[in-house]
């Protein structure tokens, strides 16, 4: 095995392996084999050519990820760099020339699937690169043992790992240094989301943690270069941005800033008409209780959801006191309560492990206590894995099958809960950013992230609409579109305030005009309890005069229904124009009869002056 900083030094001059200008600009897209039945004569000579003899980019990508979204996003930067050097990446490992596995620590799952990739990695003869957390905090492991290994830290440098490997070698990077930058060439898995590492490592000591081994201490990136990178991606189209990090709430603190510091520079740059929305990552309850308010007033913010995840893990104060969390159940629901009521229809979610050690009977009823009063919408249940090396993994472990009843338990109660509803008939504006696994519906969010699924064209991707919803699910609900957003007048959902504006409270819809400003602005109240009384006092203004109402009402109404039928997809605008040719409403009468009239007044008139003409001769 060799080392690559070796090979590096040793090269015996000219340029260093992986030393190359990039091939492509930032941000192109993976290649994708169209043709994945037909023979692919060219794939099959380059074949046949031993792959250290291959001209360094030519070669073929497979990339697994596993884990959370900063892994996620790790992933992606390296394929970036990888595909701007010319390399190819295909979702099908059994085209690719390389396999790059990003691992997760945090579970024994995860790295239990981890070891079965590398094995079969092996007996396919693939040559192996393995990133992420898992190398990183146990390096020595006998699975890693014939492979690369690129470290957390070193993502910037994936380009030479993977040339080297392809060589033959067997290399290493591991050696903390500065953070990688936030402007490597990125390739995201959905190009309208960007997730947004803003700090890595934490300041907390868990004793069941392994991610603290391999991302170590708080290492916060500055202000200015998260604001950089915010502005680059919105150039780019991005229409959601994810905080992402080991610990978001912790953000500032080894570099003299805080969230919500940083919170109000990003808010400060997403556009006005809320097309792009920022979702605010995982926080331990400690490090935001001195900044509640100042969270609660970024997460009102129309161009912020109204959503958090905040990790309990148990509702037993012994249970967190053993694992180290730096907080008691009681302060966990000061950051509930508060959020709660300072945010409008927030919604919160939470993980539990069941069955940490040392867990009684007694702690686990108050986990289950905890749960049942909040009906928390989304609650990430796992069973408690001993991870090597940590203090946890040494304590005294609660029988398998009880932890197992346990967790089993816990999640009849929460799959009991009906968080939706009663949201039958809302009207609410969500944000489109993926299709569902089904392949039919569209995904999208409303303010308070609550996903929604809606039958409509894929060039709604990326748009914001106006959705009826329909019915709910246990897990989401559906939805029909009403209006496209994507070409909104600025100055109708404009969420700047001007001098002198009384301010508006905070609510879920930017598009509905609140009753408590002066101009049209947005706000976050629905339609029946904002909108009403300003409608009211418009149409009494615009009926002052009569034809301008009648041109004015005609025109909104062709207006909303060609959004409508583009919403919809070709099928419901065929059923609508059929609708409209045989439908006529009281403005389509008051036209016709209004241009009748007309008729019947210049007949009348003509008929008038040839009977005068008539009569003098």
């Amino acid at each position: 095995m060799e080392d690559i900083e070796d090979l590096l030094i040793g090269s015996g001059g000219g340029t260093p392996p992986g030393f190359r200008l990039p091939l492509n600009s930032v941000g192109v897209n993976p290649r994708k084999n169209k043709n994945k039945n037909k023979p692919n004569l060219n794939a099959s000579i380059l074949s046949q050519i031993p792959l250290s003899t291959k001209i360094p980019g030519t070669q073929t990508i497979y990339i697994k990820t596993f884990g959370c979204s900063h892994n996620q996003s790790d992933s992606e930067y390296m394929a970036g760099q990888l595909s701007s050097f010319g390399y190819a990446l295909t979702d099908l490992p059994e085209h690719a020339d390389l396999w790059l596995v990003n691992t997760c620590t945090v579970k024994s799952p995860s790295q239990s699937a981890m070891d079965t990739l590398l094995a079969k990695g092996k007996s396919a003869k693939k040559p192996l690169v393995v990133a992420g957390c898992v190398p990183q905090g146990s390096r020595n492991l006998k699975e890693l043992e014939g492979v690369s290994i690129v470290g957390v830290q070193q993502i910037d440098r994936v380009v030479e790992v993977v040339e080297e490997t392809l060589k033959g070698h067997e290399v290493r990077l591991l050696n903390r240094r500065t953070l990688p930058a936030l402007d490597l060439p990125k390739v995201r898995k959905n190009k309208f989301v960007e997730i947004l590492p803003i700090n890595v490592g934490c300041l907390g000591a868990c004793t069941y943690c392994k991610t603290k081994h391999a991302r170590g201490h708080l290492g916060s990136y500055t202000i200015d270069s998260l604001v950089g990178r915010v502005r680059t991606v919105i150039a780019d189209g991005v229409k959601e941005i994810w905080l992402s990090s080991e610990d978001t709430g912790a953000y500032g603190r080894d570099i003299g800033v805080n969230l919500p510091a940083l919170l109000n520079a990003i808010v400060a740059e997403l556009p006005s008409d809320s097309s792009t929305m920022l979702r605010i990552g995982m926080t331990n309850p400690p490090f935001i209780l001195e900044h509640l308010k100042e969270i609660a007033e970024v997460l009102c913010h129309p161009c912020v959801y109204s959503f958090l995840h905040v990790p309990v893990q148990s509702g037993s104060d012994s249970v967190l006191n053993a694992m180290k969390r730096e907080y008691t159940v009681s302060e966990f629901r000061t950051v509930v309560d508060t959020l709660t009521e300072l945010v409008p229809g927030m919604q919160i979610a939470t993980d539990i492990i069941c069955g940490f050690p040392g867990e009684t009977d007694d702690d686990f009823a108050q986990t289950v206590s905890l749960i049942d009063e909040y009906k928390f919408p989304q609650v990430h249940i796992s069973q408690f894995y001993p991870r090597p090396g940590t203090p946890a993994a040494r304590m005294k472990k609660v029988p398998s099958n009880i932890v197992k009843k346990r967790s089993r338990e816990l999640t009849s109660v929460f799959e009991a809960f009906t968080p939706y509803n009663g949201m039958e008939g809302r009207v609410e504006r969500i944000w489109i950013t993926e299709i569902a696994t089904d392949g039919i519906h569209l995904v999208g969010h409303t303010k308070a992230y609550i996903q929604v699924l809606v039958v409509a064209p894929e060039s709604m991707l990326g748009t914001s609409a106006i959705v009826k919803i329909t019915s709910v699910g246990r897990w989401s609900v559906f939805g029909e579109v009403i209006q496209a957003l994507n070409q909104m007048d600025e100055k109708t959902v404009s969420s700047k305030k001007m001098p002198g504006q009384e301010k508006c409270s905070p609510c879920s819809d930017p598009f509905v005009t609140c009753a408590c400003s002066k101009e049209s602005e947005p706000c976050d109240c629905g339609p029946e309890s904002c909108g009403g009384q300003n409608d009211v006092l418009l149409d009494n203004r615009n009926r002052r005069n009569l034809i301008g109402w009648l041109l004015r009402k005609r025109k909104n109404q062709m207006h909303k229904k060609v959004e409508n039928g583009i919403a919809l997809g070709s099928l419901k605008k065929q059923e609508q124009t059929r609708e409209n040719s045989s439908t006529w409403s009281i403005v389509d009468w008051a036209l016709v009869g209004g241009m009748l009239v007309s008729l019947l007044t210049i007949v009348v008139l003509l008929l008038h002056l040839s009977f005068r003409t008539i009569s003098a001769k």
